[in-house]
């Protein structure tokens, strides 16, 4: 770029209208120019028409003429009407051009240096012609005798030299309001390149199209949602964060079109705008699971805008949410192993002493029950995985000291599971809404009488899944925190896990248009219901 040229954008665009503005400048005070002396001619021309028209229709101009001697008449006449108005000559003659007055006393008697054909022919006219005192505006009227003979004719005129030092008088004004004009736009143009300077940081037009290209290359090819927010408003969102929040509006989007947790950092982290960064926060929304970061764009003094970015993690979760299932299955086989080995080691002494009939006795009597519970979910629960997730809740629950009885209204037939004859939730859906009320009773349940009681049960009307527990319950607002938002009443845990059981339920029974209530009776008591035509509508 050469030396002379600005580098900045901010610079070229305050030259470029710096040069484009002195340009109108120019052409304005040369039109003016222009014009002012466009305009002094027509005056001029205007101005001796009408000192010769007046001057021909005084009857005293057309008596004179018919003396004998219209020089001593009309001479001093015309000199006074000369300087009066200031004009360069007033010439009053024959109808054949012979001089009866003249600015220059030696001229008259000589032939008039001009056209006076239209004037003889009845018509006042003007032109410019090079006279006897150089080039003028001059007007040429008739005198007509009573009669109506034209007897004389009066010519007037002021010379171009007089009309230039006018319009040369003019200039200074002109070039001073070119000048101020100019001023003018100085000053503006530096407003504009400090403003362009402050917004685009200095940077020239080459570097700004570069980062445009990078930025809109990296927004279209990024995993990770990103999403600018400023007040009220989206301004920017991209391609994977439209498809994680199901936005197909453009740009600047309004708050309310959006998740909640969009609006401001308070609806993040739930502690205010105090602290306006958010740090791997867990969201869940109608069908995703999200984690979300913020963090402020500082411009000066002040927060410009958010920055938002949205990960995806719904699979995982829903991958963490089996994993958890069969990781509390592997765990109750270890601990059912366990208490197997020991019932082993008793049986194996007992008939070491001798005592064949306790232990068989002792052997069979717990195998019956353990065998009871597992025929009895087997018939009712056509669902394997539901049947190892409750299987394995029991055998947790026991070993938490924790009572967790399955109700003998527990029915899930094979029907109610294929979803193209009419089931309302798939096998992961059911884990993932019993399994998490199933946790959250068994952490919410009373100390001192601890039991937890599920049924699952659906018929031709409706999937009703009900876990009870012997805890306090939660009060509406709480409930409602913790369907919406992922809200925790329990403390620590694994960072970002807490909190989402109740709001994972909620996912799935608001995708199939379900209702999830809470209410304290016999103990605390969650429902969730779906009817089963509303969910046979819905996509599965």
């Amino acid at each position: 770029m050469a030396p002379h040229v600005p580098r900045s954008l901010a610079g070229q665009a305050a030259a470029l209208m710096f040069g484009i503005v002195l340009v109108i400048v120019v052409l304005g005070g040369a039109l003016a120019a222009l014009d002012a002396r466009r305009d002094g001619d027509d005056t001029a021309r205007e101005r001796v028409e009408a000192i010769a028209s007046s001057l021909a229709a005084a009857p005293s101009t057309a008596t004179a003429i018919q003396s004998g001697d219209p020089t001593v008449a009309l001479q001093p006449v015309t000199e006074k009407v000369r300087h009066d108005t200031q004009i360069a000559f007033i010439t009053i003659m024959s109808p054949e051009g012979t001089r009866y007055t003249h600015t220059d006393p030696s001229l008259i008697g000589q032939t008039y240096l001009g056209t006076t054909e239209p004037a003889l022919r009845g018509e006042t006219f003007s032109e410019v012609f090079t006279g006897t005192l150089g080039p003028s505006i001059r007007a040429v009227a008739p005198v007509h005798a009573s009669d109506g003979r034209i007897v004389g004719l009066v010519s007037a005129g002021i010379t171009q030299q007089t009309l230039a030092e006018n319009w040369y008088a003019q200039l200074p004004l002109i070039l001073l309001v070119a000048a101020t004009a100019a001023l003018a736009a100085v000053v503006g143009m530096w407003l504009v390149r400090r403003r362009l300077m402050r917004q685009t940081g200095g940077l020239s037009p080459r570097d700004l199209r570069v980062m445009y290209e990078h930025h809109d290359a990296v927004l279209h090819s990024i995993s990770e949602g990103l999403v600018v927010v400023e007040v009220d408003r989206a301004v920017l969102i991209n391609d994977e964060a439209r498809r994680l929040l199901a936005v197909t509006d453009a740009v600047p989007i309004e708050m309310r079109s959006l998740p909640a947790f969009l609006a401001d950092a308070e609806g993040l982290n739930g502690d205010g705008p105090e602290d306006p960064n958010v740090k791997d926060e867990v969201r869940v929304t109608k069908d995703r699971v999200l984690v979300v970061n913020r963090a402020p764009v500082a411009m000066g003094q002040r927060s410009a805008a958010d920055v938002v970015t949205i990960r995806d993690r719904t699979e995982l979760q829903g991958a963490l949410g089996e994993l958890d299932s069969m990781k509390v299955f592997a765990e109750s086989l270890r601990s059912q192993a366990h208490e197997a080995a020991n019932r082993l080691h008793t049986i194996v002494a007992l008939v070491e002493m001798g005592r064949g009939d306790e232990a068989v006795r002792f052997a069979t009597t717990e195998l019956e029950l353990s065998q009871r519970l597992v025929d009895r979910l087997t018939a009712s629960v056509q669902e394997p995985a539901l049947v190892a997730l409750l299987l394995g809740k029991s055998a947790q629950a026991a070993e938490r000291g924790i009572v967790l009885t399955v109700t003998d209204d527990t029915h899930l037939g094979a029907d109610e599971l294929d979803r193209e004859l009419g089931g309302v939730l798939t096998p992961t859906e059911m884990v993932t809404v019993v399994g998490n009320l199933v946790d959250n009773a068994l952490d919410a349940c009373d100390k001192d009488d601890p039991w937890v009681e599920v049924t699952v049960r659906q018929d031709d009307a409706a999937l009703r899944i009900v876990v009870a527990d012997s805890g306090s319950g939660m009060d509406a607002v709480t409930f409602e925190q913790a369907r919406r938002r992922g809200y925790s009443t329990k403390e620590g845990g694994v960072e970002g896990r807490r909190g989402l059981g109740l709001a994972l339920v909620a996912q799935v029974v608001q995708r199939h248009g379900g209702r999830l209530t809470a209410e304290v009776t016999y103990g605390s008591v969650v429902a969730v219901t779906i009817d089963r035509g509303v969910a046979a509508r819905r996509p599965s």
